[in-house]
């Protein structure tokens, strides 16, 4: 099958099959007006527990270095078993000779190289106290009142430090997403991943190719197979970094020669550093497709409360998908470019929430969007870092926006067709997809004595939910109230 024709066939795959002989309802209509009628017998918990068994195709917009929750952090870089050997600092104390902010994160290496008045304000991070060892947590987590952008921006990553540096934690982390996903009946990883200045443990550089080795060999493990998680790599450039030609030419080359795994790249970073803006790319860029096959690109645009032009700028680099695109609403022209077209805005409700970039969902264009044709998904950005699942994002989207059926399988199926995904794999993804999202409505519907009908009395769908993540506890309580051991926080 030609490209073309087999792009048409897979953009052409959206409610096919999901009302035929499996399914208990003729019609979309049908299962709309069902669907809404079910839903509204269940309360908030059994809402969230029906979210996070619906079928929910895959997350387009995922930060690995961002994914990790606090004590994800914690337990891989204190164990030397899994972490490949590496031994780590934090900083816990001030002083004048080191500016680095609390709970800055080295290797023993590095450290083994400080002035001794800098030594004297880290600690081995195997021997930090209980009350150290929660504070170093919740260094990286945006959980408290007072914290936002700023904090998110400077700070967090600033801590991370050397730890994301270390490839062996790196898939540690992204096993450990896979099996959550497993959980939540995701399909499809797309995650923004680097590997070029990763360390071994004596602080020599490990070459490109064998950290993402590292890597590949975790996702060709049994334990990663068994998640029946598909994982593919994004090359991320931070928009406002030095150098930028080379940076490009280096990242498309290496991304070239590893197609297998690495389908895109995306230029990430705050789009109110005037170095990061998209028409800086624009010469290197083209230069570059002049160089190699076509390579697919990803960039966050309009992560912004104010109106400009970084959305229309940046889909005339090539970009495909655009991440966040919170201020489309404010350049209309644009707005009206991307209805009905082939872009694809990734949504990410919590992360635009906590970094305040909304005051409250209400103020949102995620429903606007949705509903006129502007094709989006939703995703979870860093989403260990808020202490969030894609679970909390379907259902803040659920509740807040009043979402019909349709709408739901528009969201799974979106984040499947829009990904960057081999074709023959994603042709593979969206016919398993559908008969998961035919065979989860036949479910529920006879799980409510299987009588779709208008007059009939529905049950809530039982589940073995065990654990709400923190985000969810917090700004929706009625989700976790009275459910005693069940309220454990998603990183346990």
């Amino acid at each position: 099958m030609s490209f073309v024709v087999r792009t048409l066939f897979i953009l052409s795959l959206s409610f096919v099959g999901l009302y035929s002989a499996a399914s208990p309802f003729p019609t979309e209509e049908d299962a709309n007006s069902w669907f809404k009628q079910y839903t509204q017998s269940l309360t908030d918990s059994q809402t969230y527990q029906l979210l996070k068994q619906f079928p929910k195709g895959g997350d387009l917009h995922h930060h690995l270095s961002g994914s990790a929750y606090g004590k994800w952090w914690y337990e891989l870089a204190t164990n030397q078993a899994l972490n490949g050997g590496y031994q780590y600092f934090t900083k816990i104390n001030h002083s004048e000779c080191d500016s680095a902010p609390l709970f800055h994160t080295i290797s023993n290496t590095t450290h083994s190289k400080l002035t001794k008045c800098k030594q004297k304000q880290y600690k081995a991070l195997n021997t930090l106290s209980n009350k150290e060892q929660e504070a170093f947590i919740h260094s990286v987590e945006l959980d408290k009142p007072e914290e936002g952008r700023e904090e998110f921006f400077e700070f967090h990553w600033q801590r991370l430090s050397e730890l994301t540096q270390n490839p062996y934690i790196t898939a540690q982390v992204l096993l450990r997403n896979m099996q959550l996903y497993q959980q939540e009946n995701v399909r499809y990883l797309e995650t923004q991943m680097n590997v070029r200045f990763m360390n071994r443990a004596d602080g020599s550089r490990f070459p490109p190719a064998e950290a993402l080795k590292v890597i590949t060999d975790m996702l060709d493990s049994e334990p990663a197979k068994a998640t029946g998680v598909t994982v593919r790599f994004q090359y991320a450039l931070v928009r406002f970094t030095d150098n930028i030609e080379a940076q490009l030419d280096w990242i498309f080359k290496f991304v070239d020669a590893n197609r297998k795994w690495y389908v895109g790249i995306n230029l990430v970073g705050r789009e109110d550093d005037p170095r990061g803006q998209p028409t800086r790319f624009l010469t290197p860029i083209t230069k570059l497709r002049a160089q190699y096959p076509a390579i697919r690109l990803s960039f966050h645009a309009g992560e912004s409360e104010h109106a400009d032009t970084n959305i229309h700028d940046t889909l005339l680099l090539g970009a495909e998908r655009i991440g966040h695109g919170i201020n489309l609403l404010k350049d209309p022209a644009t707005y009206l470019l991307m209805r009905h077209n082939r872009y694809l805005i990734e949504t990410n409700l919590i992360s635009n929430l906590k970094l305040e970039y909304i005051d409250d969902l209400s103020a949102h264009p995620f429903p606007q969007l949705l509903r006129t044709g502007v094709p989006t998904a939703l995703s979870t950005d860093d989403r260990g870092m808020w202490d969030a699942t894609l679970t909390d994002e379907y259902y803040l989207a659920f509740t807040q926006f009043n979402l019909s059926w349709s709408e739901l399988v528009t969201l799974s199926q979106n984040s499947i067709k829009y990904s960057f995904l081999q074709d023959e794999k994603k042709e593979q993804l969206l016919t398993e997809l559908n008969r998961d999202l035919t065979q989860f409505l036949a479910l529920i519907a006879e799980s409510a004595n299987q009588i779709p009908s208008a007059n009939s009395k529905v049950q809530p769908l039982n589940s073995n939910v065990e654990r709400y993540s923190d985000f969810i506890c917090e700004f929706a309580a009625s989700v976790c109230a009275n459910e005693g051991n069940n309220k454990e926080i998603t990183r346990k």
